[in-house]
């Protein structure tokens, strides 16, 4: 049996629970949901644990309670813990370049501006875990991108996140299971 820990990326508090930077705990939510789990608040991780089991695989759920820029320290407090390697490590996040409705998957690369990102390789010393992209669109201009991904997406827009987590929910066994490809395969052909 394999562990994987699987963080969910948004900011904490009421004010940020529905905007397009808190798709990493809808994601989180979801699959809690179907999983029938429970989140608890785990200080030493700095964020909220839910565990379950999928398959042969112990799953650890983490939705990181400090802010977006600092998320590495809870993803690597509990890898750490549980001895978790980068490689059974997985991060949903929001992603801006990818339109609303759109889940793509990817090991390893840069933060690409993603200050989460970044604070996760920076704690966790390597860039070569996996992430699943949730788009929620760009705004068009740089300037504009900090007030954008702190509001709330049109409910257009939200139903396609969901559809998104959805299609991204379906392809969670083939991941876990080592099967990227076959996931990648059919996740970025919807």
């Amino acid at each position: 049996m394999a562990n994987w820990l699987i963080a969910g990326l948004g900011n904490p508090g009421p004010q940020y629970e529905h905007t397009r930077h808190n798709v990493g705990y809808w994601w989180l939510d979801q699959l809690a949901h179907d999983l029938n789990a429970t989140f608890s608040v785990e200080n030493k991780f700095h964020g909220q644990l839910a565990q379950s089991h999928l398959s042969e695989h112990k799953l650890f759920m983490l939705k990181p309670l400090v802010f977006m820029n600092r998320s590495g320290q809870s993803v690597a407090a509990l890898a750490n813990f549980y001895k978790i390697p980068l490689s059974n490590i997985l991060v949903i996040h929001d992603e801006l370049d990818l339109p609303a409705g759109t889940a793509r998957l990817k090991r390893g690369g840069g933060h690409g501006g993603h200050n989460g990102l970044r604070d996760i390789i920076t704690h966790s010393g390597g860039k070569d875990f996996l992430r699943c992209r949730l788009g929620i669109n760009h705004p068009g201009d740089s300037r504009q991108v900090s007030d954008f991904v702190l509001s709330k997406p049109s409910q257009a827009d939200r139903q396609l996140v969901r559809h998104a987590i959805d299609d991204s929910l379906r392809v969670l066994p083939d991941v876990l299971s080592g099967n990227l490809d076959k996931a990648m395969n059919w996740l970025h052909s919807q």
